[in-house]
């Protein structure tokens, strides 16, 4: 009875559900009311059971044609149809509209379809302002189309007409802007009619090309020496990654912050092994000279009479930072880098409180061992005075002072980009407050004094050159009449009867003995660091010698240095003046990176003149001197750091009556100082992207730069005289 009486409510209920169950009929795409902004199929079934536009929005125009599939974009999506009957939905992230080139969307549709391809498919990883060829389809269609290229930050960076012939064409166009996938899109009478995302990669790798064999062959020879000296192995659980010295197999601070200055251009970790440093700092702020290296059973040790390794300390900091730009890591340091300046200038073993400078026992310039014969180690065996004993004489070195005041002032923009900016300026007076007495005790009108003693009666000391001469010319230290006597002094010596070079580690030499080195190198002049021809010294008196005027200089030591080693496929850390190579011991290696990266930082910052203000080449400062070579026409540049995305290229081109430079690179902010032929006359004009633009003349000794601000997206820039 109960059954007999719902029988009827459960089939109308059995009825309701199947209802509800069957599938919704297709919408009818013509059906205004269904389909309110008329959109066509795949796009339309899958908007509307996706969500419609309560979920993915309203189109942003009709569908397009990218990478060879048509796609529709929504204001929270983009649908993109796979086939004929078959289409996916591409939620945006909250930043969609970054990932594509406003023109994409906003450009009408052609009705046209064209398709774009590289000519060559090993051109799909492109170098800065070099020509990547592209081939343009568009069925049964001719007549003029154009092609626009966007950069991996969506910049447009390239506009090239063609003209299409029988449905294709090929244009080629200039690779530049930021790096990574590059953008192409193509335009018939205004519209779009079709588009690539990834018509390219562009990659940058650090390259000079001049047309002149000898400083072709210079930047490849160079980092081929430096990439022999690199040392890796595991330190504390970590792997540790460095550049070793040219005379021993383990990892210094003092060689690896030297030669950063170049491997910067190539190298990707440049952080491991200043990290690793900062771990064996010690309680005093003070740094080890050497790291442990277990697997050669080396313990952290630092030579004592040295004074150097906590300018030097923060030096690299300060570079491995400009190559990566990575603040926190940067911010890290600080506190490292604030102790290694307090112990510098307090610990009365590094700090003269009288003069107001750092102080160190009698060394060669700032190598390791101190004046006097050779004494007796700890372990009792004869050695050279590494150590500080009872008969030391004290006294100033001015390197020392130089590379402090160089720290201080780094430490200043450290401090102000991630730590204290009263601290940082209280460390740029600090600095200038230590050259001004610097100045006042060791100048002597030429250059610096190698070394004053603070008591020493008896000692007979000669006015002699030494090194750091060389390294105060690129520290940001000195008065350009203060650099432009150091260069002089250095060119005045330069006297092939005496010596194959002028790059001397000190001149004139001490007497035989002076030093006593247990039966090593330098104790004989001419020898080692005792008046030894060092490629170091040469690469900073180059650099110095672009940036104060004496460009003619600076390229004649990159060419002696280029024939050197062309004749010798080698670099040694010293030779004697003869040409002879030096070698130190067992370890000396013959791929000298210290040497070959101030001469390879010689070629990039000095000729090439590409300077970083601030860091991953956003600030660039860029000042190519070419001009000072009348062999050269055209000249190619690009400066990397791998450890980022920062770059800048350029070509510079010597025409008649003109100069062009042709630009590309990841700057924010560019100034540049273009270096005049000298036969330019006084008045010339500059044009920006074909603008006229005012610019000022400056001056260094006697040779003239034009001295501009460009747009951080200027392509060509012109001077005509």
């Amino acid at each position: 009875m109960v059954l007999r009486r719902f029988r009827p409510r459960l089939a109308l209920l059995l009825a309701f559900l199947l209802i509800a169950c069957a599938p919704l009929a297709p919408a009818d795409p013509s059906d205004p009311v269904a389909n309110p902004h008329g959109l066509a199929e795949p796009f339309f079934g899958t908007w509307r059971t996706s969500g419609g536009e309560a979920v993915l929005g309203a189109p942003l125009g009709s569908p397009r044609w990218v990478d060879e599939y048509q796609v529709q974009f929504f204001a929270q999506a983009a649908i993109t149809a796979v086939d004929a009957g078959r289409a996916v939905v591409d939620r945006y992230a909250p930043e969609w509209q970054a990932r594509y080139p406003a023109d994409l969307l906003s450009l009408p549709v052609a009705p046209l379809r064209a398709s774009v391809s590289l000519v060559d498919i090993h051109e799909a990883l492109a170098q800065p302002l070099l020509p990547v060829r592209l081939a343009l389809r568009i069925e049964g269609y001719t007549g003029p189309a154009e092609v626009r290229l966007y950069d991996a930050q969506l910049h447009p960076t390239a506009t090239v007409s063609a003209e299409v012939v029988d449905g294709h064409a090929e244009v080629s166009v200039t690779a530049r802007g930021g790096l990574g996938p590059q953008w192409a899109i193509v335009l018939v009478d205004g519209q779009l009619a079709g588009a690539r995302s990834q018509i390219f990669v562009l990659e940058a790798t650090t390259a000079i090309q001049t047309g002149d064999a000898e400083l072709d062959a210079l930047y490849p020879r160079l980092h081929g020496f430096m990439q022999q000296d690199v040392v890796s192995y595991a330190l504390h659980g970590q792997m540790v990654r460095g550049y070793r010295s040219p005379d021993n197999p383990l990892l210094w601070l003092r060689d690896h912050v030297y030669q950063g200055r170049s491997f910067r251009y190539f190298e990707t970790d440049m952080t491991s092994l200043l990290d690793a440093f900062r771990q064996a700092q010690r309680a005093d702020g003070s740094f080890p000279d050497v790291l442990d290296y277990p697997e050669r059973f080396v313990q952290a040790t630092r030579k004592e009479v040295e004074s150097d390794l906590e300018f030097l300390f923060v030096q690299g900091v300060y570079e491995a930072w400009q190559t990566t730009g990575d603040d926190v890591w940067l911010a890290n340091q600080l506190e490292a880098m604030r102790r290694a300046l307090a112990y510098s200038t307090s610990d009365p073993l590094r700090w003269d409180a009288e003069r107001g400078l750092v102080r160190r026992p009698y060394t060669i310039d700032m190598w390791d061992f101190a004046y006097g014969p050779t004494t007796l180690s700890p372990d009792g065996k004869p050695a050279p005075r590494h150590w500080i004993t009872p008969d030391t004489i004290w006294g100033t070195f001015h390197g020392d002072n130089t590379g402090l005041a160089q720290a201080l002032k780094l430490m200043a923009l450290m401090e102000a980009r991630v730590g204290d900016a009263m601290r940082g300026e209280a460390y740029a007076q600090q600095a200038q407050q230590i050259m001004e007495r610097l100045n006042q005790l060791a100048w002597n009108g030429n250059f610096y004094t190698h070394f004053v003693p603070e008591a020493a009666p008896d000692l007979v000391l000669s006015p002699q050159l030494s090194l750091s001469n060389a390294y105060a010319l690129n520290r940001g230290v000195l008065s350009s009449s203060q650099a432009r006597a150091i260069i002089e002094s250095y060119y005045q010596r330069r006297d092939f009867g005496r010596a194959f070079a002028e790059w001397y580690s000190i001149d004139p030499p001490f007497p035989a003995g002076t030093y006593g080195m247990a039966g090593g190198k330098g104790e004989n002049p001419g020898e080692y660091v005792n008046g030894g021809i060092m490629p170091l010294v040469g690469g900073e008196l180059a650099r110095g010698a672009f940036r104060y005027g004496y460009e003619a200089y600076g390229f004649d030591i990159l060419r002696r240095y280029a024939a050197l080693t062309r004749l010798t496929d080698a670099t040694y850390l010293w030779y004697y003046p003869d040409g002879r190579p030096g070698i130190s011991g067992p370890d000396t290696l013959d791929t000298d990176g210290w040497g070959a990266g101030a001469m390879l930082a010689a070629l990039i910052e000095g000729a090439a003149g590409v300077r970083d203000a601030q860091s991953r080449m956003r600030d660039v400062i860029l000042s190519p001197r070419w001009a000072a070579d009348p062999t050269l026409s055209q000249v190619r540049v690009v400066a990397r750091y791998p450890a980022s995305d920062g770059y800048i290229a350029y070509l510079w081109q010597r025409e008649a009556n003109a100069l062009r430079l042709s630009l590309s690179g990841s700057a924010d902010v560019l100034y540049i100082n273009l270096l005049l032929p000298a036969d330019a006359p006084g008045a010339v004009q500059l044009q920006i992207d074909g603008l006229a633009v005012e610019a000022g003349i400056a001056r260094s000794g006697p040779s003239r730069y034009l001295s501009f601000s460009a747009p951080a997206d200027a392509r060509e820039i012109l001077v005509v005289y």
